[in-house]
């Protein structure tokens, strides 16, 4: 019974972190490919410290991982967590972004940290 509850608490703990809009389209990107801070600053038109809280609460809870290379650093879907075949079925419900990368290239901006 406690390990049912706890299960249901880690369930619950992912789904209130995807649950907000950013978390989960940035989430929806990273299944595409890997995103430098920058990138997402410019797919959101946020701040660099909002969208780096975004991705720190992400990388926390392990469904995000970063590499840095020299001073940046880029954040990719963590698969091996336990959590993504959760993430992996919620994202089948969301649309696909790749038209947010697209347009990022398009524009010129696709990594622009280079």
């Amino acid at each position: 019974m406690i390990q049912l509850e706890k299960e249901v608490k880690k369930v619950a703990s992912v789904l209130k972190l995807v649950g907000d809009k950013t978390r989960l389209t940035v989430i929806g990107l990273l299944l595409k490919r890997e995103c430098c801070v920058c990138e997402l600053v410019e797919v959101f038109e946020m701040s660099q410290p909002s969208i780096s809280q975004h991705l720190r609460k992400l990388r926390d809870a392990g469904l995000v991982k970063e590499r840095r290379k020299g001073q940046w650093i880029f954040y990719s879907l963590n698969r091996e967590s336990e959590s993504y075949p959760l993430i992996e079925m919620l994202l089948k419900h969301i649309p696909d972004q790749q038209e947010k990368l697209d347009a990022l290239e398009a524009e010129g901006k696709r990594i622009c940290c280079d």
